[in-house]
């Protein structure tokens, strides 16, 4: 009896020791990108309907949010969460994000995926575009909408957080993350929509994000939030405690980590030749612990020649690095001096001539 009592604890162990070692976990500071805490962070996974971060991203990216957008029979090939639209009827654009980001509308995915690009399989293109040039490097996607049993989309935590940080730069997206509900009227009908990702009411800190689940992908979950002005992002794999998880998560980082103003565009001080006014086009902050803010380094490189650049000169490059990582650069530009005026043209100025 003993024996097989271990033999069932055993096995238990070593079910539940494979199943945390799948898990993954990040969580990431979504003014710099820097990785404050992360498990397997590059392991790559099925991700279910996460994916729709990026497809709402696309569609900002490409589409202006107050389009008509007349479904067509695309949405017949939907299957599990839907908004249930149907052949015919007519949405605007920012109807159908609210679909996709609030109820995890797979047919909300493929209207707006054909009315984006043309088909599917033009946005699919778009979408690989788009996370390529976000840093998105260990990332594939092959549908709007995250179902993987005809076709995958695969990503990684890290991936996950980067394409979140992009996506909440997006005011819009901003807006219709964050929102509980949706009620709206269209095809003579009133809907109203309530949002799946429970974080937003559990904890009041959420400001937004995207829950995802097949059976495949298990539970996937990338979530943004907000406190004391310190934003952070997490992300999650297979862990079906995820608004547990982010929340614990989320407030075990912003304690221990405060946020500084790195660099102020509207105080840059840098000495440069002939007494020239320096300047860059945005601020930089940062969450960092009491004791690494005296490791920050900023060096300033500055060309030889600055080269001129939309009506101003660039002289020249600013990085802000931690323990050897850049997690900044920024462009520092000079205004190009005005030609000296003659004395003759000064007069004639002054004349009005």
């Amino acid at each position: 009896m003993k024996k097989m009592i271990f033999f069932i604890l055993l096995t238990s162990f070593f079910c539940f020791s494979r199943v945390y070692a799948s898990v993954a976990e990040i969580v990431m500071d979504s003014d710099s990108g820097r990785v404050l805490y992360g498990k397997n962070i590059n392991d790559k996974k099925l991700i279910a309907s996460t994916t729709k971060i990026l497809t709402a991203l696309v569609v900002l990216n490409n589409s202006s949010i107050d389009e008509k957008v007349t479904i067509g029979d695309e949405v017949l090939k939907a299957y599990g969460s839907s908004i249930y639209i149907k052949p015919g009827e007519t949405y605007s654009v920012e109807d159908l994000l609210y679909g996709l980001l609030l109820r995890s509308g797979n047919d909300a995915s493929l209207s707006l995926a054909v009315h984006t690009a043309g088909s599917i399989e033009g946005f699919v293109v778009l979408m690989n575009e788009t996370a390529q040039s976000i840093g998105m490097k260990n990332s594939s996607f092959n549908n709007p909408h995250g179902l993987d049993e005809e076709t995958e989309n695969k990503s990684t935590v890290y991936d996950m957080a980067l394409l979140m940080k992009k996506a909440m730069e997006n005011e819009t997206f901003r807006v219709i993350t964050s929102a509980k509900k949706y009620r709206f009227q269209a095809n003579e009908k009133t809907y109203e929509w309530y949002n799946k990702n429970k974080l937003l009411s559990d904890y009041k800190y959420a400001t937004g994000g995207k829950i995802g689940y097949t059976k495949r992908a298990k539970h996937t979950f990338v979530s943004s939030a907000t406190k004391e002005n310190k934003n952070l992002i997490a992300v999650s794999f297979i862990d079906d405690q995820q608004f547990i998880t982010h929340k614990n998560l989320y407030e075990k980082y912003f304690a221990i980590y405060d946020r500084y103003l790195l660099i102020d565009k509207d105080n840059l001080q840098i000495p440069y030749k002939s007494g020239k006014h320096l300047y860059t086009d945005e601020s930089f902050n940062m969450l960092l612990k009491k004791s690494e803010v005296d490791k920050i380094k900023r060096e300033i490189i500055l060309f030889k020649s600055p080269i001129k650049e939309n009506g101003r000169l660039f002289v020249g490059n600013m990085y802000i690095s931690l323990d050897k990582t850049v997690y900044k650069a920024l462009k520092i530009y000079s205004d190009i001096p005005k030609k000296k005026e003659s004395i003759i043209e000064r007069i004639m100025r002054k004349l009005k001539w």
